[in-house]
Order: C-alpha cells, then structure tokens, then sequence
C-alpha cells in the first residue's frame, strides 16, 4: 500500500478548497426530516435478519467547561445533577433499540464520545454499562474494539482503572495545543503532566491503543510553538494521533465568537504547521493513513490500509466499517444498511420523545444506486489512495468512464497537475495528492455543487 506523502506548496495552494470531510456520503448536509423512526425500525429488522455485527456509538453531550474552538454538539454545565435524567433516558433508548436486534448480534466495536463521557460519575459509567451489557451482545476481555474519549483534566488513575474494568481498551485523549498562551485563547487549560499521567495510567492499565488529538490553526500559535507540542506529544508514543485544521466559522458554532480572529495564525503560518508536523511524525515512524490521521506501522488502522481493508464512517477512520453502526444519545448518527439516521440535537426534545416511548430520530437519508455507488468509489479513494475501476464496474454494472464523463476532464486536469495518475482502469493518487484527497472526492460528490462550500472546513 502507498505510504508516503510529499509536500507541494503549489499544488496545497491550487487545490486546498473547502469541502466535506466524508466520513459518509451522501454527507449528513443531505439529511432530512422525510426519515423517522420507521425507517429506523425497518432497517434494525433487516440488521437483526442478516445477523450482522454491531458499532455502537454512545454520545454523552455534557461538559462542565466550554472549549471556544469546540463544534460539537454539547451542554456547558458545572452542574452533574443533569447526568442522571439524561442517562435514564438514554437507557430507554437502548432498550427501545436493542428489542429489534438479536443477541446473536456482536458489538465488534463500542465508542463513547461528546461532549465528556467521564463527565459521568464512576456508578453513572457503572450503570451504563450494565445497561448495555444487559441489552446488547458486547464481548468479553479484549476480543472488542472498545474506546472512549477523555479529557484529561476529567480523569484521574482510578477513573482509567474503572474504564479498564468496564470493559474498554481504547481511549482517545483531547490535547489540541500544550502553549499555555494558546490555550488560555479556547479556554481551555490542561497541563503536559496531566496528559502524561493519563498515557501512563493507560499502559499500566494494558489499554490496547492511546490516540491523542491536536488542532493546528488556533488563535496565538506558530509554527515554533506547535513545533513544540508535537514534539512532547511524540515523547508519549500514542499509537495513533489526529492533527486536524480548526476550522473558525463563528456563524455556525456560537462558542467560536469568543476568540478573536486577529489571533488566528496567516494561512502560510498554518501551512508551516501542518508541513512542519507531518516531517516531525514522518522521522518518528508514523505513518500517514489520511484525512489528519497518523498512526504507528503496528497499529491496527495501518495494518488495515495495507491490506486493503480500511473504511470510514461516522467515527473516523475505521477496520469496522463492515458492521452497523448504530449512534445512541442526543445528536447521535447511525449507518445501518442503505440507512443513514440521526437523532434530534436538542436534549430537551431528545428527552421528551422518549418519555413518550418513541426513538428520537428527526432525520436521515436512505441511499439510492447512484449514492451506493459513489460512496463506493469516495471509500476507496479516501482509505486506499488508489481505485480500480473494475471492481466498481462489477459490483454497480457500469462502465466507469461512461459513468463520470462528466468529471473525466477534471481528473485529466488533476493527473496533469501530478495530483492523481489516471488511466483507462484505475487512479493512483500520488504522494503529492494524498493530503488533498478531499479534493479528488469532491469530484464524484453529486451533491456538493448545489451546496454552500460556507459549511465545510478547507482541506488543509
């Protein structure tokens, strides 16, 4: 599989657009309220039939101090009282779900994410889990691909020690940015030592992988200073790392409004960080999989892209992508089948449903043959860097030139361009394209040229 990435500053600087980050398509900006609980019922039926593995999402929406960069979908609150009506909700929701499944049905991989999952106290965590143990057929040991998101300054030894006995082996933990300068900017305060303390508990503990998250491209940062938190978070070792591009849209995410956009680094800056982080990660041994996901040679993800096996959905990159995922909480998305479906993003409506009995899903999208044939095609070139257009012209009964003349000459420009190497049966992006492989997709998304490009974050 190809590995290795090369910095074009002409070609970032011609194709680095806005544009979707698919981890689906048709992208959720397609959803809409035609799709309810029905359709949800219909197709956990036909999961239940097929006896297909299960992907659980869990989404805890709470946190008790706001991030101002933070575009998730979240409660501020100081206020643990409000865990318990919501988790009680969330419990009914589980047991609605779960009585249209099969037990025969395994949790292959369960991820708990917000918001602030450890928001929770331990006999909250304790609950919920039993909760689905109870309802789902989740497994036993290691045998599970089961992770959940920490932040640092929320956990402690004994709170890693309760997540290892309940059952999860992985944990992704919030950094961003270590520069205090910076991170008094977001608000968002958290120590080297409280991070490291949190990567020791988890190999003492014998979690499975560590995953930490950074952003370049926040208010006070240079190319120095991030130079110098990915260089103490490389002394850590995660296994993986995720090095995103904040994407400031004030109009869209309210917290975002607190941080001055004159403290927003230059573009060119923000170049420099990613250019320079990728070279630093590269010399450590990391390897790139795509779309600002790096993980170690060893790591179940590139082992994955290597053979061919690598997918993406909701939850990122993923070697799961083979099961349904079914999303669990307020906002929370599920993939089961030709279905996409999310649930309602106001806690306050997303409670009240369920007090009536009723699943909160408000939207959604049911795929049709041209959509399960694009998604095919973005899948592959998004996870592999490479497409052979005879295994889609099997599958979908096309000709695959005939099918996308239309973004044929885009392609010729591209593979001029170097970006991609195209022929008569496959494309190859090149070293020079991966980190703009958004920008291929972009072409076989039928939808994006009806849509604003004001809703997406740009490549780089």
């Amino acid at each position: 599989m190809p590995t290795s990435i090369r910095w074009d500053t002409d070609l970032i600087r011609r194709y680095d657009m806005a544009g979707p980050r698919y981890t689906s398509y048709p992208t959720a900006v397609q959803f809409h309220d035609g799709v309810g609980s029905f359709d949800l019922l219909h197709a956990l039926r036909e999961s239940r039939k097929a006896l297909r593995s299960l992907s659980l999402y869990v989404h805890v929406p709470f946190c008790a101090n706001i991030c101002y960069y933070c575009a998730c979908n979240k409660v501020i609150t100081k206020d643990r009282g409000r865990a318990l009506p919501y988790l009680e909700r969330l419990e009914k929701e589980i047991e609605l779900v779960a009585c249209h499944l099969d037990q025969k049905q395994v949790v292959e991989q369960l991820h708990f994410g917000g918001g602030t999952p450890t928001f929770l106290s331990h006999d909250e965590l304790r609950r919920l889990m039993k909760c689905l143990r109870t309802h789902f057929h989740l497994l036993d040991g290691n045998l599970g691909d089961y992770s959940i998101e920490i932040d640092p300054r929320e956990a402690d030894w004994s709170t890693m020690g309760l997540l290892r006995e309940l059952g999860f082996n992985r944990v992704s933990l919030g950094v961003q940015d270590l520069d205090p300068d910076v991170q008094r900017a977001v608000n968002r305060l958290q120590s080297l030592e409280e991070t490291r303390a949190i990567v020791e508990a988890a190999r003492t503990l014998q979690y499975r992988s560590v995953n930490i998250d950074l952003i370049y491209g926040l208010p006070k940062q240079t190319p120095e200073s991030f130079a110098r938190t990915v260089r103490e978070i490389i002394a850590l070792q995660p296994d993986r790392l995720s090095i995103f591009n904040y994407a400031h849209l004030p109009e869209r995410f309210l917290p975002q409004r607190r941080i001055n956009a004159a403290d927003l680094p230059a573009p060119g800056d923000k170049l420099a960080m990613l250019h320079d982080s990728i070279e630093q990660l590269t010399a450590a041994g990391y390897r790139y999989i795509g779309m600002d996901h790096f993980a170690l040679p060893d790591d179940e993800l590139a082992m994955a892209q290597e053979d061919g096996s690598l997918q993406r959905n909701f939850q990122g990159y993923t070697t799961h992508g083979h099961c349904d995922l079914i999303g669990l909480g307020v906002s929370a998305i599920s993939q089961i089948g030709d279905l996409y479906s999310q649930n309602d993003s106001d806690i306050a409506r997303y409670q009240n449903t369920l007090d009536q009995d009723q699943l909160a899903t408000c939207r959604g999208l049911v795929c049709n043959d041209d959509d399960r044939l694009r998604r095919a095609v973005i899948q592959r070139l998004i996870c592999d860097f490479q497409l052979e257009f005879t295994s889609i012209e099997k599958t979908f009964g096309i000709v695959f030139r005939d099918y996308f003349a239309d973004v044929w000459p885009s392609l010729e420009q591209m593979a001029s361009d170097k970006l991609i190497q195209l022929s008569d049966t496959r494309i190859d992006v090149l070293p020079a394209g991966r980190l703009l492989v958004r920008s291929v997709c972009m072409l076989f998304d039928r939808y994006l040229p009806q849509q604003s490009t004001k809703r997406f974050s740009r490549v780089i």
